[in-house]
Formats: structure tokens, C-alpha cells, sequence
């Protein structure tokens, strides 16, 4: 949607921030939201989707070009460590050539970075916050398979001393989801409107081969919520509030987003917010 930015949610804390999830353009919007990055300790990634991750180049790049060198650890499911690798060898030929002055020292990209994998039933602490993790159903992986072991989309539960935060990241309805988030005082959940979404990617890719467009459709509609499942979540949950965050639904404005609210509102009593870009819960 073009007046909102890929998924980037930060955590502020007494003693510091937490990234959740670096969807693109994640450290232009720490800037506005007035976050140095230097106060950034930690980033928490959900999965490994280009919409959630493809910030994380920027934040890495501005830490090393500004002398940053503080420890930040990279939190994230099976494949993150090898995502970051990726990122820091990519960061190699601007950090050998330096500011092309000769002899400066050469810093390495990766000081004071760390990762650490994550899979279902994790538990790691952000410093007041204890956090659990839960594997979602935005995969669908056979069980037991290579795939399902290799992969995991995860959920997180930030367990605060005066409140818990729950963070969906994408999925479709889930039990494990839905067991993290109980009691939850703010629950902050993706949201998805399948028909527009389709519509939008007709528009944008007429010459979809037909494999792919019903593959692709068979990903929306199981793999993340709609309005009605949302607000099922959250009433079976006792949620005290709900925020929905990465919203996935095209042109969508004024009474479009009300009929959201609507959606929500018929499996849930509870105050529901559509957030914008910057604001604060």
C-alpha cells in the first residue's frame, strides 16, 4: 500500500529499543519516529519474507557508516543467521575501501553483531521483557518434513512488568498463536483482504502463469487473517486491545476500513485500532 511502510514495529523499554520485524525503509522510520540507532539493542524477526527482513540491510549499513558499534543481537527463526551472513559479506567492498582514505584500519562489518536462532517454544529474554516464541501457520509444510524442520514463521509474546505485548507477524488462524496471545493487554495482528489483494496483483501481473496465481491464492487465503479472524482471535483470546498493524489491502480507505472495524467488531467487544504509519500504543 503505497501510505504505509513494510512491517517495522519498535519496542521501546527503560533500557533500550527493539526492532520487531525490518520490513524496507525500517531505518528511515526509526529516524522519523525519533530512535537513534544507537539505542537499538535488539531486532526480533518474525520470518524470513522480504517484506520483514529487507530493512535490515539499511539498519546494518547506517551502524557501520556511522560508527556504531554497540552489540546488536539479531533474533530469528532457522535461517537468519544465514540471511545476516549474507547481508555483512554484501557490506565487504564498502568496508574494505573505507572513505578511500590509505591506511585506514579496516573495521570489520559484523563487530558487535549477533544471531540467534529461534524455533518454536523459545524463550529469551529483551531486558525487562521475557518473550516466547510460537511457530504460526503462515508455512504450511508437511510435518516432519525437511522443509518444516528447515522453516518456521513465528509469533511473539513480550512479557512486560506492567503489560504483555503480543505480535502475530503473519499467519493464518493458528492454535499456537492464539495460545500466546491469551490475556494479551495489546494485541498486534496482520490483517489481510483477500479480494483486494487478488485484484491488485491481476492488475499488476496480468501474465501470472496459472499455477502461480492459484498457488499465490491459496497463500492469502490460508496464510494470514482476514477481519473475521482477527476478530475471532482476539475474543477467544480476552485480549484488552487490538491493534492491526500490516494490513494488506489495497487502496483500502474510509469506509472500506470501517467495514474492517465492522469485521472485527461482530466476534469482538474489545477497542480496535487500524494503525497508521508512526503512531504509538
Amino acid at each position: 500500500m503505497p501510505k504505509r511502510s513494510q512491517p517495522a514495529n519498535v519496542l521501546l523499554t527503560g533500557d533500550g529499543a527493539y526492532l520487531v520485524d525490518a520490513g524496507d525503509g525500517a531505518a528511515e522510520q526509526l529516524a522519523k519516529a525519533g530512535v537513534p540507532l544507537a539505542q537499538l539493542k535488539a531486532v526480533v524477526i518474525s520470518h524470513l519474507h522480504f517484506d520483514h527482513t529487507a530493512g535490515l540491510l539499511g539498519i546494518l549499513g547506517l551502524r557501520y557508516q556511522t560508527n556504531i558499534y554497540t552489540p546488536l543481537t539479531i533474533y530469528g527463526p532457522p535461517g537468519t543467521k544465514q540471511l545476516v551472513d549474507g547481508l555483512l559479506a554484501a557490506m565487504l567492498p564498502t568496508a574494505k575501501s573505507g572513505y578511500g582514505m590509505p591506511g585506514s584500519p579496516y573495521v570489520d562489518p559484523g563487530q558487535g553483531i549477533e544471531v540467534v536462532e529461534l524455533r518454536d517454544g523459545a524463550n529469551f529474554r529483551l531486558g525487562a521483557a521475557r518473550v516466547v516464541a510460537a511457530k504460526n501457520t503462515h508455512y504450511s509444510f508437511a510435518p516432519g518434513s525437511d522443509d518444516d524442520r528447515a522453516f518456521e514463521s513465528l509469533s511473539y509474546r513480550f512479557e512486560l512488568p506492567d503489560r504483555v505485548i503480543v505480535y502475530s507477524g503473519d499467519t493464518g488462524p493458528s492454535d499456537k498463536f492464539q495460545a500466546i496471545a491469551r490475556d494479551a493487554d495489546l494485541l498486534v495482528v496482520e490483517m489481510i483482504d483477500v479480494e483486494r489483494t487478488l485484484q491488485e496483483i491481476r492488475r499488476t501481473s496480468p501474465n501470472l502463469p496459472e499455477p502461480a496465481a492459484k498457488a499465490l491464492e491459496t497463500h492469502l487465503r490460508t496464510h494470514h487473517l482476514t477481519g473475521e479472524d482477527v476478530g475471532k482471535l482476539a475474543g477467544l483470546a480476552h485480549a484488552k486491545a487490538v491493534v492491526v498493524t500490516h494490513l494488506s489491502a489495497p487502496e483500502a480507505t474510509g469506509d472500506v476500513l470501517v467495514e474492517y472495524l465492522r469485521q472485527i467488531g461482530a466476534h469482538y467487544p474489545g477497542p480496535v485500532v487500524i494503525a497508521r504509519d508512526l503512531e504509538e500504543f
